[in-house]
């Protein structure tokens, strides 16, 4: 059976709330419109470029524009690793789980392009088995589709063995609507609410024995 960890981008394996807030910021200055506080940030962060743009416009009052997401995608691509940095941690989780022969994909809202950039920036990408953004595929998380979709790209046709770790409750319904098994990343994004009962993990530290200790 393949031992396979689906992995959140955003809130989960990089920090990535300061250079999306720049670009935000930058996006509402254009329109002579104010930035935006982090934690304002991390709210809105988890359900893709559109609606992060969309919220944001409805924060200050404006109607969804989708050249104002076009814009903002081509300004955040342009600076999507200036501060963007993995959560102290994250290599050497990945790289441990890598060693104990784990899989490792990423199954991510963000557009694939841009998750790749910051993945090859920060030294991650080539620990992982496959990317998969919210424009790889017709559907995107919480739609289960979206992870079955990422097994599929590692040709993987079972789920058993399978886990999805994230900060956001989309991971954790599409997680249990695909059959596998949901973990929450409590250092992340997400408030404790969206763990949704899933079981939470404090710190990256922690993830391998946690998979070590699963039936399997």
């Amino acid at each position: 059976m393949d031992r396979i960890c689906l992995l959140d981008l955003d809130g989960t394996l990089l920090d990535s709330a300061p250079d999306l807030h720049a670009a935000l910021d930058r996006l509402m200055a254009r329109r002579g419109l104010p930035g935006f506080s982090r934690p304002e940030v991390h709210a809105m962060i988890g359900d893709g470029v559109r609606v992060l743009v969309e919220r944001a416009l409805a924060a200050r009052g404006r109607a969804f524009d989708p050249a104002a997401a076009t814009e903002f995608l081509t300004d955040y691509e342009a600076h999507a690793a200036d501060a963007t940095r993995p959560f102290p941690g994250i290599p050497e989780a990945l790289a441990a789980l890598r060693a104990a022969g784990w899989r490792l994909a990423v199954c991510t809202n963000k557009p694939e392009h841009p998750a790749r950039l910051v993945l090859a920036a920060t030294g991650l990408l080539p620990l992982l088995d496959a990317v998969a953004g919210g424009d790889t595929f017709p559907t995107r998380k919480p739609d289960p589709g979206h992870l079955l979709g990422t097994l599929g790209r590692m040709g993987v046709a079972e789920v058993a063995g399978a886990v999805m770790l994230g900060d956001h409750g989309n991971d954790v319904r599409a997680a249990r609507a695909a059959g596998i098994v949901p973990l929450f990343a409590e250092w992340g994004y997400g408030n404790p609410a969206m763990a949704e009962g899933a079981r939470g993990v404090r710190e990256p530290a922690e993830l391998p024995a946690i998979l070590a200790a699963r039936p399997g």
